[in-house]
């Protein structure tokens, strides 16, 4: 599978792209190992079950197992990520979620330019939902265009949403936006530097991202340490976890071997994590 034109078009000009049903034929054995990680995991965040009150997360998360290591060879899921980042793109870390309550507005780079480079290096979020979302019952919502650092609209988003009442005496959840409703088997995906929000919904909402970006060049190896380092908070033992590398391939190793040739420091990085922390991050 290739990105048309017009795909790469309104991926550049809008920041987001919906593809339905893309996964459908795989849905069942999807869920299946999703909810089997959790079993193994201790049913919640950092071994205990999930209660409901706050988001439960687990880094890497298809890292777990050998289904959803595989998604990464998928001609669908590889075929988006090479069609956007070039075939030797980056897999960089996957979440997986039990999502509560509302999600506020931000994007998920460093818009400051200090950890990512400036303009921000270009990272893109696969997001695949394993219950049907609606607008009002926590589906992916964002703002078109809010993408492109250093636009005068989207750099003003970046300064005036988090405070949306304050600024434009309105809610979060009324903000102008597009909401990506959707079925199992549904994927999206988006740059991390899209905005992007959810509302409402149940107080165990499941999902789990597959985040890639292009291959590093050589000059650019700090802004690839700059991001094993900030998983430090998640705990990890390594970028990547044993199914992953257990299962992998020539083809896959390809986008596994930077990260695994540069992560020499996330040990400390962990160490001091862990002292400042009393748990793994919930993302």
């Amino acid at each position: 599978m290739r990105l048309t034109k017009e795909q790469l078009a309104f991926m550049d000009t809008f920041g987001y792209l919906g593809f339905p049903g893309l996964l459908k034929d795989r849905i069942d054995e999807i869920v299946e190992a999703f909810e089997a990680v959790w079993t193994e995991r201790g049913g919640g965040h950092d071994g205990k079950p999930h209660d409901g009150t706050a988001r439960s997360c687990i880094v890497p998360f298809i890292d777990q197992h050998t289904v959803l290591s595989s998604l990464i060879d998928d001609p669908r899921v590889n075929g988006i990520f090479g069609s956007l980042l070039g075939d030797d793109f980056v897999y960089l870390g996957s979440d997986g979620n039990f999502y509560v309550s509302d999600t506020n507005w931000h994007s998920d780079t460093d818009w400051s330019g200090k950890k990512r480079g400036a303009p921000p290096r270009i990272y893109y979020k696969m997001a695949i939902y394993l219950d049907p979302l609606t607008r009002e019952t926590g589906a992916l919502r964002v703002i078109p265009g809010s993408h492109r650092w250093g636009d005068a609209y989207a750099d003003s988003l970046e300064s005036q949403i988090r405070k949306s009442g304050e600024n434009w005496g309105i809610e979060g959840w009324e903000v102008p936006a597009v909401a990506l409703e959707t079925q199992p088997g549904d994927i999206v995906v988006f740059n991390q530097n899209t905005k992007h929000s959810a509302w409402g919904g149940s107080d165990r909402r499941r999902m789990f991202t597959i985040n890639c970006t292009a291959r590093f060049a050589d000059k650019d190896i700090p802004l690839l340490k700059n991001e094993i380092a900030a998983a430090a908070r998640f705990w990890l033992d390594s970028v990547y976890g044993d199914a992953m590398l257990e299962t992998a391939g020539p083809a896959r190793m390809k986008h596994l071997e930077q990260p695994l040739t540069h992560q020499d420091h996330l040990v400390e990085e962990v160490r001091k994590a862990r002292l400042r922390m009393e748990e793994p991050s919930r993302g």
